[in-house]
């Protein structure tokens, strides 16, 4: 009997004070295993967030040096010289063109609209409008007026713009 006793006392005074801290302890680790988890993950996240920012700055830094015009006289050479050489490779008159700059407010970027004039077959039109529109230049078509000239020729309006960063 007193061993009994002695059994339940080391029982209730030791060993079961002893296995509540265990599983008090095993209950944190996973508490903290699973925090972990999730930091991790956010992490991981976080990572890849940076990454797509960096991706993404240094696309538009490409974009900026290598795609868009640096300045004014490059987009106008782009707008006139170009635009002129394509319409003398699909057999079309370039009868005038005209520029003019446009600077938003509160952007790095000016906008170069330009109004064309010309003339030609359909055929020489649709080629022109397909070159311009696959070129590796970046020019954006606002607008095209298509109308009747003498004979078959028709006369083509195109109101076109570029960009380039303004202040370098």
């Amino acid at each position: 009997a007193a061993g009994l006793v002695i059994n339940v006392l080391v029982y209730a005074f030791g060993v079961y004070p002893l296995s509540q801290r265990v599983a008090n302890v095993s209950q944190r680790n996973d508490t903290a295993a699973k925090a972990l988890a999730d930091a991790k993950q956010e992490n991981q996240q976080a990572s890849g967030a940076l990454t797509g920012k960096d991706q993404a700055v240094t696309k538009l830094d490409k974009f900026y040096t290598e795609v868009l015009p640096r300045d004014l006289a490059s987009a106008r050479a782009l707008t006139h010289v170009r635009l002129a050489q394509l319409a003398r490779m699909h057999n079309l008159r370039y009868e005038r063109a005209q520029s003019e700059p446009v600077l938003t407010k509160d952007s790095k970027l000016t906008q170069l609209k330009v109004q064309m004039n010309l003339g030609g077959s359909y055929g020489g039109v649709r080629g022109f409008l397909h070159s311009l529109e696959t070129a590796p230049q970046f020019v954006v078509i606002d607008n095209v007026v298509l109308g009747e000239s003498e004979g078959d020729s028709l006369q083509l309006t195109l109101n076109l713009s570029t960009y380039y960063r303004s202040g370098l």
